[in-house]
């Protein structure tokens, strides 16, 4: 599918088809391009909790401000962020580095040294805060590779992030949720997925200095 037309076919979904189940190949290209999302110093602080449990995801609806499509959906996913960035974290990131590219470690030292003295000098909440914005990087991702797919997709805040990091016991793996997003296919009965995509004219949202 050509991207803009998949963008264009993109919406929100309201309501899925829960008897249509996203295949393993599909799923494993979210997983990668998951994986290959762009992230900050790229430290991947994100990690992807995907379900595909249908008693476990109509358990979630009512910690979910109550949305039917987590149960209705083929999967859900929930983007954590880990709370605990530290040294051995970024020092664990170099050693990839160095791994998969043969960098000598005398030219990434600088910037470990750099990347280990801006985190010793932020708070917990200014790690948390920071992992967000990545979490939101991922599923504007996700979303477009959803589309490309031809999956349908909801992007959601509307959840109770503390109780859905009880429910799994995310705190326990140095986790917090922070979006969640239901994926599948769209009912034939979703009477929003016929609705015109209402957007600003390009030149009310594009600035061009040339």
């Amino acid at each position: 599918m050509d991207i803009i037309k998949a963008l264009e076919w993109r919406y929100a979904t309201k309501k899925f088809d829960s008897e249509a189940i996203i295949s393993d190949e599909k799923i494993e290209i979210l997983k990668n391009a998951f994986n290959l999302t762009a992230s900050s110093y790229g430290l991947q602080p994100v990690k992807l909790l995907i379900v595909n449990n249908k008693s476990i995801q109509n358990e979630l609806v009512p910690l979910s401000s109550n949305q039917k499509q987590v149960g209705q959906a083929s999967h859900l996913c929930v983007f954590c962020v880990e709370t605990t960035i530290d040294e051995a974290y970024i020092r664990a990131f170099f050693d990839r580095i160095i791994s998969i590219n043969n960098t000598p470690d005398a030219v990434l030292s600088p910037f470990r040294s750099s990347v280990i003295s801006s985190f010793e000098s932020k708070s917990d909440d200014d790690i948390f805060k920071w992992g967000a914005k990545q979490a939101y990087l991922a599923m504007g991702n996700m979303l477009t590779v959803c589309a490309t797919q031809g999956i349908d997709a909801c992007p959601m805040e509307g959840f109770d992030p503390e109780q859905y990091d009880r429910y799994f016991k995310l705190n326990a793996q140095g986790l917090r949720s922070v979006l969640v997003m239901p994926i599948g296919y769209r009912a034939e009965d979703d009477m929003f997925s016929t609705m015109h995509k209402v957007r600003k004219p390009l030149e009310d949202s594009i600035i061009e200095i040339k």
